[in-house]
């Protein structure tokens, strides 16, 4: 695999090898050594799945305090636009995103270290997304912000009619009003 250093230290885009022939394709999509060596030890506690339909957009969601989570995703079918937006104070990247497409055709992956929000919107009719993370979801210390704040300035590739959401994500709180990290 090849591990892409981003803007955002601590972010990667990870591009696995893949051995495409007549019967299909093979691709290691994680490898703990391999892993720890270019990101370092994480201990991932937990695999999500979800599907979504065309202009559905997830986010940007994190999980406050110590049940922050690092995240590892991908698609396994379909593109999504994938975000992760650093939350660190101390960062010398506080505020800013990195952006990538993930698909099942590209099957790259993001590595998403603790202290970032993230959301996705799908680019396809539909997409399977999967994510590892390092800490199991907790309801109390779920936080959000909205996809659409002008302080984050994320340029979304479809018009804002076109996206589709939760009705919690559309409560999500504006940049200003934001829990952020140490």
């Amino acid at each position: 695999m090849e591990y892409i250093t981003t803007e955002i230290e601590g972010v990667y885009i990870i591009q696995p090898r893949v051995f495409d022939d007549s019967r299909g394709y093979f691709f290691e999509s994680w490898k703990r050594d391999e892993f720890e060596a270019h990101v370092g030890k994480v201990d991932f506690v937990q695999d999500n799945e979800s599907k979504s339909s065309y202009g559905v957009l997830r986010g940007l969601h994190y999980q406050r305090g110590e049940h922050a989570q690092a995240k590892l995703v991908r698609v396994i079918s379909g593109r999504v636009l994938d975000v992760a937006v650093d939350l660190r104070k101390s960062s010398p990247t506080f505020g800013r995103h990195v952006m990538v497409e993930l698909s099942g055709d590209n099957k790259r992956q993001l590595f998403i270290p603790r202290g970032f929000a993230h959301g996705f919107l799908v680019l396809s009719q539909e997409a399977v997304f999967a994510y590892k993370v390092d800490n199991v979801y907790a309801p109390q210390a779920e936080a959000s912000i909205r996809w659409d704040d002008e302080t984050v300035g994320i340029s979304w590739p479809i018009d804002a009619k076109d996206v589709v959401t939760s009705e919690k994500d559309l409560k999500g709180s504006r940049w200003q009003d934001a829990v952020f990290f140490e």
